[in-house]
């Protein structure tokens, strides 16, 4: 008898697998903007890297300025510098002729700490440069123990008189120093308030008569608004005011000095303050000897008969 043998039956297919949809990565505006950089990720986070890192140098170095912590270090190196034999042992002055080399010192040594690393260049050269002699100053160091000091110096030009004091100034007015009447140099003397701001005034307007500007002896500053001339011989000229009409009166007189000579001659005051007018102040008889007054009368005789041929 045959039997009949099940053959199993195959198991049922599945079904195909329907591709998987690719995710689609959402690019945010930062990483859009970082992406557009001309420079790579890699190189833009180096640069990332140090940012940070100098800012928190600079907040230490903040932190350690305001809690002190600098000074002391610079104070430490200064003594070091200074155990180490660096200070200020002797000071070298290049320049002064007419100056106090001891003024110098005084203000170069005033440092509170001589150590070469400590030196204030800066405010030696500031503290120099408020004595009235010096013009310019240049301060430096030459290891290892000299501090040298380069001198400017001011020129002398006049001796200004006010509040019955004299001193010495430059061209520019500034004060050099006090003199005495036994100390004072050969200088024009200005004399009244401000006079010594003027002194540039008073040589460009020397400058157009400098035959005089030797024979002069002094000049007051009248008023803030004018001069008066004062000349060896003892004869003050009184000038307009007014830079312009000052200059061409004082020409004026110039030229009629050269022609009748009336500079020496006994006149004392010459009077330019009106341009249309010229005054002579004579001396009075018994005021000078009778020889200087017959001068003085006939400086004044031959002025106005020149006056008088020039107007006919």
């Amino acid at each position: 008898m045959s039997q009949k043998i099940k053959r199993p039956t195959s198991a049922p297919r599945r079904p195909a697998r329907a591709p998987k949809k690719r995710k689609t990565i959402k690019t945010s505006r930062v990483d859009a903007v970082i992406n557009a950089l001309p420079i790579s990720p890699q190189r833009l986070q180096q640069v990332a890297n140090w940012t940070i890192g100098l800012g928190l140098f600079a907040v230490v170095g903040l932190a350690a300025h305001a809690t002190g912590v600098t000074a002391k270090v610079q104070e430490e190196y200064a003594q070091a510098v200074g155990r180490a034999g660096f200070q200020v042992k002797k000071v070298e002055v290049v320049g002064a002729d007419r100056i106090d080399r001891l003024k110098v010192y005084d203000i170069a040594l005033a440092q509170k700490d001589r150590s070469m690393a400590a030196l204030d260049l800066e405010g030696v050269r500031g503290d120099l440069m408020k004595y009235g002699w010096i013009k310019d100053a240049r301060v430096s160091r030459r290891l290892p123990d000299t501090l040298v000091v380069d001198i400017v110096e001011r020129t002398p030009a006049a001796i200004w008189q006010h509040n019955n004091r004299l001193s010495l100034i430059d061209e520019n007015g500034v004060v050099l120093e006090p003199v005495t009447i036994a100390t004072m140099p050969d200088l024009p003397l200005v004399i009244g308030p401000k006079a010594n701001q003027r002194s540039q005034d008073l040589d460009r307007l020397l400058a157009e008569a400098s035959s005089l500007k030797e024979l002069l002896a002094g000049a007051t500053w009248v008023g803030n608004r004018r001069w008066d001339l004062r000349f060896r011989s003892g004869e003050t000229l009184s000038l307009p005011e007014g830079e312009t009409e000052a200059k061409a009166a004082l020409a004026k007189f110039a030229h009629m000095d050269g022609a009748n000579r009336l500079l020496g001659r006994g006149i004392l005051r010459f009077d330019m303050r009106d341009p249309n007018r010229f005054v002579l102040r004579l001396p009075h008889e018994g005021q000078v000897a009778p020889a200087k007054l017959e001068g003085a009368r006939a400086a004044a005789d031959a002025l106005a008969a020149a006056t008088a041929a020039e107007e006919g």
